[in-house]
């Protein structure tokens, strides 16, 4: 973005921009407070609309204390830092930080702390290496030919890169536009068809990576969870004939104290397709452990790994004992 434009309007554009577009992510520093309260704050304040002001003035404070130590000098002395637009930028920035992660399966809750729904385009994988590809070209390529210019002894004035950091940006775009096509044809073949004689309650379809037509499907029915691949190139589903059920486990007084728990109700806040499992382990004063898990990363061959599961404890009286949330909460007690 700074190299698009941004950066001929004001000094220290480029520094805002970067430092603004990952102070969302100030929020690891959650997980300080352990896993559970980590988990429950990653992706809130400091990415919602209301709280990224504050982020961004953060970032602009720290620009300005780096600007006075510095001496108040930039590399342009004729083009003075302008503080207020340093600040739209930063919040642009951080716009571009939300719109993202939005995009991937993990989703957002950009209307916090009026609203703590979780939104998510599920277009893309979290490392995308296409996306990737392209931004990486739009910065090295006005470098290679800054180099041929100085060979041929042409020179060029103001800050270099805007035609690539732009076509950059619009392919960027154009990847999203192709992805949401192809996630909408796929959405739309799962919807077209029964499951085991059941109708589907509703449907996903969560990106792999670098394949734009490979999706992986969970679909919900009224008692249980039918998980596939589809390919968007193709109009039926599961033409293998590998689809996996999961039935829907039975509610009982062990879950629902574990559902009541506090990591309970921030994972079912946040899960799509949560399912439990309850285990009972007679192990000191605990009687019982349920497992959380959601199956949007229970992608074909990963059904072992419980990618962001969570474990709660509980005492004979079920009383919560301990609450654990990673990708690590899938064995017993013993084995942590």
């Amino acid at each position: 973005m700074g190299r698009a434009g941004l950066n001929r309007k004001t000094a220290l554009a480029t520094a805002t921009l970067t430092l603004a577009a990952e102070a969302p992510d100030l929020d690891v520093f959650s997980r300080f407070g352990g896993s559970v309260y980590g988990f429950n704050h990653h992706r809130g304040f400091t990415h919602s609309f209301l709280g990224l002001p504050l982020v961004c003035a953060a970032v602009v404070a720290f620009m300005y204390v780096i600007w006075r130590l510095r001496g108040r000098r930039t590399r342009d002395p004729n083009l003075p830092p302008r503080w207020g637009l340093l600040f739209g930028y930063a919040y642009l920035a951080g716009l571009s930080h939300i719109l993202l992660d939005f995009t991937n399966n993990y989703g957002v809750r950009p209307f916090w702390p009026f609203s703590e729904r979780w939104y998510s385009w599920d277009i893309v994988f979290i490392v995308e290496p296409v996306l990737l590809g392209i931004m990486i070209l739009g910065l090295i390529l006005p470098g290679l030919f800054a180099l041929i210019n100085e060979e041929i002894g042409a020179r060029s004035k103001g800050p270099q890169g805007r035609v690539a950091a732009t076509l950059a940006l619009l392919g960027v775009f154009a990847c999203w536009g192709f992805r949401d096509f192809e996630h909408r044809r796929a959405v739309a073949a799962l919807e077209s068809r029964s499951y085991e004689g059941a109708d589907a309650i509703r449907v996903s379809a969560y990106p792999y990576w670098f394949n734009p037509f490979r999706w992986y499907a969970v679909v919900e029915t009224q008692d249980f969870f039918a998980m596939m691949n589809v390919d968007s190139l193709e109009p039926d589903v599961d033409p293998e004939g590998r689809m996996r059920l999961r039935y829907k486990p039975e509610e009982t007084p062990v879950t629902l104290a574990a559902k009541k728990s506090y990591l309970g109700r921030v994972y079912l806040d946040w899960a799509q397709y949560p399912v439990t499992e309850t285990e009972q382990i007679d192990q000191g004063s605990e009687a019982y452990v349920v497992r959380f898990r959601d199956l949007r990363y229970a992608y074909p061959g990963q059904e072992t790994r419980a990618t962001l599961g969570a474990m709660v404890f509980l005492g004979r009286d079920l009383q919560v004992l301990e609450e654990r949330f990673g990708m690590r909460s899938t064995g017993t007690r013993g084995q942590r």
